[in-house]
């Protein structure tokens, strides 16, 4: 696995704008209280043994670069190989939420040219899942394929997730959404990196659009497979999937799923104290981040690092981010609250599961 090329494109934006997405892109977007969404294709990547990992920047990446740094803390601030930040460019023409951009591939031509390796994995950072590549490249190899897609049946609809068309085991569509029961992409694919710099060759009139869109009427003479990924995924494109996502991880199956023992997710160290709990309160069914003192009531919710809940606060079914102050007597309730804001003594932030309440991050 460390003569395959890792490639992740951060540099996209979702459809449906919110509060969360204005001062980050979704690559950089917490998660879980400790994560960031880009954690999972970075560890996916290194933990399968990929040394060499691009990753194809948005315009606005501060967040995003103060996150992963030189990459540290996934074993890529290395002599040989590593992490190399990519530039991005800005969207072209096409509205369906491209996240393989022909544009960017062809701006990093110099990247996929100068390594030595045989294969490239391919991957945005709009999913959330844990899998080991490995058995993604063994189905590749075997296959004879062209490409191999990482593929799951879509368990609901979801109009922002790509979908296939299959016929005899091999993709010979593409569509945008899909329906329960369909063929749904996972953002990520392997090929042989001289077969790539091919495809952009063949394609450089038509680089504003998507590389599956350009396929599209290609699928007969290219090869492609589909490798079917059993365990959870979740898609982040938008707050209530975002929202959703964050919730199925009370569910301990689902959690020790996505974080089985040996394979774990990555992330920025941070030298946090342990989370306080104070005589009088009460938690139960959350997740609660170190640094957190924690004085009053949470349940069903999540709560990022330097969270503080005073005395007669609660917070039921919420995700509540880094460095925010619930006072005493507040109550969030089916709402996420961005980092660095304050809940005022006796006030109410207040949604409901179909309409969350969304608090934008207060300026640091």
């Amino acid at each position: 696995m460390e003569k395959i090329l890792g490639l992740i494109t951060a540099n996209y934006s979702t459809k449906y704008p919110s509060a969360l997405s204005e001062s980050r892109p979704v690559a950089s977007a917490p998660f879980l209280g400790r994560y960031r969404v880009v954690d999972f294709a970075l560890s996916n990547m290194v933990n399968c043994g990929i040394r060499t990992v691009g990753m194809v920047m948005p315009y606005n990446y501060r967040s995003l670069i103060d996150h992963i740094g030189s990459g540290r803390d996934w074993g890529l601030n290395r002599k040989k190989g590593g992490l190399f930040i990519l530039p991005g460019s800005a969207f072209g023409t096409s509205r369906t939420g491209s996240r393989f951009l022909l544009r960017d591939l062809e701006h990093n031509k110099v990247f996929l040219k100068r390594g030595n390796t045989d294969l490239v994995i391919l991957s945005s950072a709009s999913f959330v899942y844990n899998m080991d590549y490995a058995d993604l490249v063994a189905a590749h190899r075997e296959s004879g394929a062209d490409i191999t897609v990482l593929t799951q049946t879509a368990r609901q609809k979801d109009v922002d997730v790509t979908g296939f068309t299959i016929e005899d085991g091999r993709v010979k569509g593409v569509k945008h959404g899909v329906e329960q029961g369909d063929t749904a992409f996972l953002d990520c694919f392997v090929m042989s990196r001289t077969f790539l710099l091919q495809l952009l060759d063949w394609y450089e009139q038509t680089d504003y659009l998507d590389l599956f869109e350009a396929m599209a009427a290609d699928f007969e003479r290219v090869d492609v497979r589909t490798y079917d990924y059993q365990g959870y995924a979740a898609p982040i494109f938008n707050k209530d999937v975002y929202f959703h996502a964050n919730m199925d991880l009370l569910d301990p199956e689902i959690s020790a799923e996505l974080f089985p023992e040996g394979r774990e997710i990555k992330t920025k160290a941070h030298d946090n104290a342990p989370a306080k709990f104070e005589l009088g309160s009460r938690v139960t069914n959350s997740r609660v981040s170190g640094s957190c003192r924690i004085y009053g009531t949470v349940s069903n919710s999540i709560l990022g690092r330097n969270v503080i809940v005073e005395s007669g606060a609660v917070v039921n079914n919420a995700i509540v981010m880094q460095s925010c102050i619930v006072r005493s007597g507040a109550r969030v309730e089916n709402a996420i609250v961005d980092r660095n804001n304050e809940v005022p003594a006796g006030t109410e932030l207040k949604g409901t599961p179909e309409a969350l309440f969304i608090k934008e991050k207060a300026a640091e």
